[in-house]
């Protein structure tokens, strides 16, 4: 399992959840309610899943890809540490993983 915590893009609410190694963290994110809306679906053709990384985090991960690199070009308020949540899969070697919900998102799921 992997703890990730969820940061709202102000910093005041924290929400920790468990998650089974292979799990897709767009996935975890909208089953715990986070704001993240996914719009392609993971099919990476919009950054509407963007999230960013805590930097003592980041090395944890695989590194993104050429077309997700192409993508976080495209989101809003991307950072150095900025991931698509589509393309995380949660892998047993992670005990855990903090992410930052950037101030720029809208979920249009709940609409």
């Amino acid at each position: 399992m992997t703890k990730v915590t969820f940061i709202s893009a102000d910093g005041k609410k924290r929400q920790d959840v468990d998650a089974p190694a292979g799990a897709i963290l767009l996935d975890v994110a909208q089953n715990a309610g986070q704001p993240l809306e996914g719009t392609c679906e993971g099919q990476m053709a919009c950054s509407t899943c963007h999230v960013i990384v805590c930097a003592d985090d980041f090395g944890q991960l695989p590194r993104a890809t050429d077309a997700e690199e192409d993508m976080l070009d495209l989101a809003a308020a991307a950072t150095r540490t900025s991931r698509l949540s589509c393309q995380i899969v949660l892998s047993a070697a992670i005990q855990s993983l903090t992410v930052y919900i950037p101030s720029q998102s809208h979920d249009m799921r709940g609409m």
